[in-house]
């Protein structure tokens, strides 16, 4: 990020919190994700300002969808001021301490227990019909598409054949028709212990996570954040304890009306290919 539009965005934040610039000093800038956003911690203060470059970044899509989930009573940034134009953005600021960070074998039980919590309240939520595009088949057929793309061609260097070209894509087709079954709801998309803020009160008491990461929420298939979260690229679990964590949400998931009731190697099943079809999206995206 060029210094000059550092300054820029220094000079639009004091002017959002009626401050002096000197105030920015010794901001803190912060690693960013995997898209093209620059995080700056402003010290001593609850905020962050944001560099999102209008080009590749939707700002009024982030905003608009932050205030939606606030409005639902879940744990995202506040909007506190925007200029769209310029691409720059103040936010409440959550905190950076990651799940990932805290997940250890006594604590996952508690962890995963709030984090499925928030993702029941999320499924629930009922959002514009305008404000969130779907999850449909052909998105799925892009997102997997990458990886003969850029996995097998370009980082494996291997060409296809004919017959392994048409095997790829039958598997791709029968992913699509499967996950298509599942009901729709609102997905996070990055439903993972890097993108779930870990917060607790002054007494120690664990809160919901916060959520942050969730500009590319669509409505799609109910499993995809579950698979998110317990199928974490960052973080491996014994396959018996995924599939408890699984069954727990599921139980609830089914009591509270987004599930229909199915058997419960049924609902496993469809989990696992919402994760073979993540997996295979993973694998070209990094690739």
């Amino acid at each position: 990020m060029q210094p000059s539009l550092i300054d820029a965005l220094a000079a639009w934040t004091a002017t959002q919190l009626s401050l002096r610039g000197e105030v920015f000093s010794s901001w803190q800038p912060l690693s960013g994700d995997a898209g093209f956003r620059r995080y700056f911690r402003l010290e001593k203060l609850p905020y962050l300002a944001v560099y999102a470059p209008p080009a590749s970044e939707n700002s009024l899509l982030f905003c608009s969808i932050a205030r939606f989930l606030r409005q639902q009573g879940l744990a995202v940034p506040e909007i506190i001021g925007a200029d769209f134009a310029q691409g720059f953005l103040l936010v409440s600021d959550l905190g950076d301490e990651l799940y990932a960070a805290h997940l250890t074998e006594d604590r996952v039980d508690g962890l995963y227990g709030e984090a499925i919590q928030t993702l029941l309240q999320l499924q629930q939520t009922k959002p514009a019909q305008d404000l969130l595009a779907q999850y449909d088949a052909a998105t799925l057929r892009r997102e997997m598409e990458l990886f003969p793309q850029w996995f097998i061609g370009e980082l494996l260097q291997y060409s296809l054949n004919d017959d392994e070209q048409q095997l790829i894509a039958q598997c791709f087709s029968y992913l699509e028709q499967a996950v298509a079954k599942q009901p729709k709801v609102v997905v996070h998309r990055d439903f993972h212990s890097r993108n779930l803020i870990y917060r607790q009160t002054q007494q120690g008491r664990l809160l919901p996570p916060g959520l942050i990461d969730f500009q590319d929420a669509l409505i799609g298939p109910a499993s995809y954040d579950l698979v998110s979260l317990l199928k974490d690229c960052y973080v491996d679990w014994p396959k018996s304890q995924v599939r408890s964590f699984a069954l727990a949400y599921y139980q609830q998931a089914q009591q509270q009306g987004i599930w229909p009731r199915l058997r419960e190697g049924e609902f496993i099943q469809g989990f696992d290919l919402m994760g073979l079809q993540r997996h295979i999206k993973v694998l070209g995206i990094f690739a």
